[in-house]
């Protein structure tokens, strides 16, 4: 599994290596050992404690999602298709703090991301169907839940496709500037 660091501050993308036949592949998509190593930090790979799985379709924006009272680590792949993901360094202390970058995660190089907590993460579906996989350190607990609206002027997020749907809680999702009142 090839690990490489990012532009945002402790965010890494983890490229899985397949063996591919006549068959098809197999691939590992998840070594703790490789990961603990990678951060120097034996341990936090035994904190994932939840996966999880969505499916959407063409177009679709979920995000901007994050969470209070500590964060939320968590690596994400998508297994099926392919998606635009977003994240966004929300860490008031972090050296990138405000900063946004985006990533191609599908199903073609396996790719994923291993996002520490203190970030806002979203994605919009590439392909006819998307399935993204993600691997959370901590119970989801909804009263810790924050987001920003994907189409926010201050985030000026670029989706690559036109937005077809969002959810009706993301419809809701206050703004950059509200957040930033709440973290400082």
């Amino acid at each position: 599994m090839r690990i490489e660091t990012t532009d945002l501050v402790g965010l890494l993308v983890m490229t899985p290596q397949p063996h591919r036949d006549a068959r098809g592949f197999f691939t590992r998509t998840f070594d703790a050992e490789i990961f603990d190593a990678h951060l120097d930090a034996p341990g936090i790979a035994a904190t994932f404690i939840q996966d999880s799985q969505s499916r959407s379709t063409a177009g679709i924006v979920r995000g901007m999602h994050g969470r209070m009272g500590g964060g939320e680590a968590k690596l994400v792949r998508c297994a099926h298709g392919a998606v635009h993901d977003v994240v966004v360094d929300v860490r008031p202390d972090s050296p990138t703090f405000g900063v946004q970058q985006s990533f191609l995660l599908d199903d073609a190089d396996f790719r994923h991301l291993y996002i520490p907590r203190g970030f806002l993460h979203g994605f919009q579906a590439l392909t006819e169907t998307a399935d993204v996989c993600y691997r959370i350190d901590r119970p989801h607990d909804p009263a810790e839940d924050i987001s920003v609206a994907h189409d926010d002027p201050d985030l000026n997020i670029t989706w690559p496709l036109p937005v077809a749907a969002v959810s009706e809680r993301d419809s809701r999702a206050g703004s950059w500037a509200t957040l930033l009142t709440h973290l400082r």
